[in-house]
């Protein structure tokens, strides 16, 4: 028996490719396994090969795996894409219907099943994943008992007759695949896992049900991959608690009416990915001067242009720092698991509050459309911030004859007192130019640095707890500290076990916090440390040159790159920093 198993499904785009990857999850992440999911598809509806590479365990995982066990191919170029991942004890489930040919015997065996063939037996050779299902059930030795629960949840609303040729094309692929593999069958069977219930969901899936649980009640949005699904997410959830979403025009109009909706006290959202922030720039830049809240999601993709839209990337970095024109305060946020990613959506919302600020959660998709185990969230930690917002008339003093609330106070710590539309005494001018405290226009040169320099204060007071999560951080001196940020947090913990073992001492710095940069947390880490490996999905080191500019240290830090559209895989990370060490 093994501790853990990676699985493949894999054929031409529009073919079920992605509910027999679900439909597998969904019965592994039932029996209690951990799993994570990476989907490769291309940037069209229909045609084109997609795979979904799925890796269960009985141990906790964040990254996609190096090799493969069990490759499912509807096609032969499935087979010629993916066979070099396959170790050699590994197995290709292949669909007589393409006459699958083996480019490597030795690397895998090779098992012709009648999929199409046998599903239209049945009744209909769309159920052919559902044969594939069935096979892979004797390879693992799993009973085909353990699908029922989710093909009924899948099926059940098209009636019994359905659901149960569904489960006999199941057993259809199990009587098949036993007769070929004889006393091989169970020969990848996995331990047991431990029952328990969790949650497996995307990334987008725990933006957007955080945007929920921090109090998010409208989203303007226009679509766009991979951010779609925090809009199709909430378009189903928002109205149930009296929100609601709207598709609009485009990234500029949605921006802006998620601004008026924070002005007016409602809390929203907006999501988008580098193409659409691109066109968002200047709202946010409005949002800075009139000092608004507003929470945007940048789903990070391939570039520029339409570039990879469906392939990993990290290269809206800079653009998320430093795109907007002129200077506004703003806080960059990049959580690194679905976890992470619902608790800081909500912590995203205290903060363009608290600060009246932009506020961007930066992603990528990986972590957006990656799949992966979520253990049950804790609701306590739950906390909704709002800042300094007066909530009533009787806070605020008597107006003088003709004066204006001062929202723009110049204060201490930057942050002003802010009212609601309408609030008697709270009356004020706001404007996208530069303004006195009332906001009223000024050109004044004495009034723009006072208003300027009370802006930027804000940021000297940001502090999150977990700006650079250091779990991972145990040696006082280290051979190596490796730094990522987002997706690349798993695979940079599978290298740094795999270099420990060697002997290694490696420190991992996870950074949370991207804007204003935590300086004060990473610099001990870099100074402890020998070498430095800072590992991104970009051709030109965007984290490296940030972590330069405000830690320094440049002698100590080498850029470890990627960005072919792919993950990174554990092995590559490892064999770069041995050679680097």
């Amino acid at each position: 028996m093994i501790s853990q198993l990676s699985w493949k499904v894999g054929g031409q785009q529009g073919e079920g490719i992605e509910s027999t990857g679900e439909i597998f999850s969904m019965a592994m992440n039932r029996l209690g396994y951990y799993l994570y999911g990476y989907r490769h598809f291309s940037s069209r509806i229909k045609g084109g090969h997609t795979n979904n590479k799925i890796r269960v365990s009985t141990k906790q995982i964040r990254s996609v795996s190096d090799d493969l066990d069990i490759l499912v191919a509807f096609d032969q170029e499935t087979i010629d894409v993916n066979y070099q991942e396959l170790h050699n004890n590994g197995i290709i489930i292949a669909d007589a219907k393409f006459k699958p040919v083996n480019p490597d015997d030795s690397r895998a065996g090779l098992y012709i099943v009648p999929f199409t063939e046998a599903a239209a037996e049945l009744g209909t050779s769309l159920m052919k994943n559902m044969v594939a299902v069935g096979a892979t059930c004797v390879i693992m030795n799993l009973p085909i008992s353990v699908f029922r629960d989710v093909v009924e949840e899948i099926f059940g609303r098209k009636g019994a007759m359905v659901v149960e040729k569904n489960m006999e094309a199941i057993q259809k692929g199990y009587e098949l695949m036993t007769e070929l593999l004889g006393d091989k069958a169970g020969s990848l069977e996995l331990d047991q896992a431990d029952g328990k219930q969790r949650m497996f969901m995307i990334g987008n899936d725990a933006i957007a049900l955080g945007a929920l649980a921090g109090g998010a009640r409208f989203m303007p949005a226009y679509p766009i991959t991979p951010a779609s699904e925090i809009m199709e997410y909430l378009i189903k959830k928002l109205p149930a608690v009296g929100g609601t979403v709207i598709q609009t025009e485009d990234e500029i109009a949605a921006a802006t009416m998620a601004i008026g909706s924070n002005y007016a006290g409602v809390r929203a959202l907006t999501a988008s990915a580098g193409p659409g922030l691109s066109l968002m720039m200047e709202a946010i830049g409005l949002s800075g001067m009139t000092e608004q809240p507003l929470v945007i999601v940048d789903t990070q993709r391939g570039g520029p242009s339409t570039g990879l839209p469906t392939k990993q990337e990290q290269s809206d970095l800079m653009q998320m720092i430093y795109g907007t024109h002129g200077e506004i305060p703003k806080i960059v946020l990049a959580p690194s698991t679905a976890e992470e990613a619902f608790y800081d959506t909500i912590e995203a919302f205290n903060l363009a509050e608290e600060y009246q600020c932009p506020v961007i959660i930066l992603s990528d998709l990986q972590l957006s459309l990656g799949k992966q185990t979520v253990e049950p969230l804790d609701h306590s930690k739950i906390n909704i911030k709002r800042g300094k917002l007066v909530k009533n008339e009787q806070e605020l003093a008597e107006l003088e004859s003709k004066e204006y609330f001062k929202r723009y106070e110049v204060t201490e710590d930057g942050i002003s007192p802010r009212v609601l539309p309408g609030t008697k005494n709270g009356i004020h001018h706001v404007t996208g130019v530069e303004h006195d405290e009332t906001g009223k226009p000024s050109e004044s040169a004495l009034n723009r640095q006072m208003q300027m320099d009370k802006r930027m204060r804000k940021l000297d007071s940001v502090k999150l707890s977990n700006a650079i999560d250091a779990a991972n951080a145990l040696h006082e001196e280290a051979d190596l500290l490796l730094v990522g940020f987002n997706s690349t947090r798993g695979v940079l913990e599978e290298a740094l076990t795999r270099l420990e073992e060697e002997g290694l001492k490696v420190n991992h710095a996870h950074v949370r916090l991207l804007h204003p940069f935590p300086t004060g947390e990473l610099s001990p880490l870099m100074e402890k440390a020998k070498h430095v490996a800072v590992v991104e999905h970009n051709a030109t080191g965007q984290l490296a040159s940030i972590i330069k500019m405000n830690v320094g240290m440049p002698q100590k830090i080498h850029s470890v790159k990627k960005y072919d559209g792919n993950p990174f895989l554990p092995h590559e990370i490892h064999t770069i920093c041995k050679e680097l060490v």
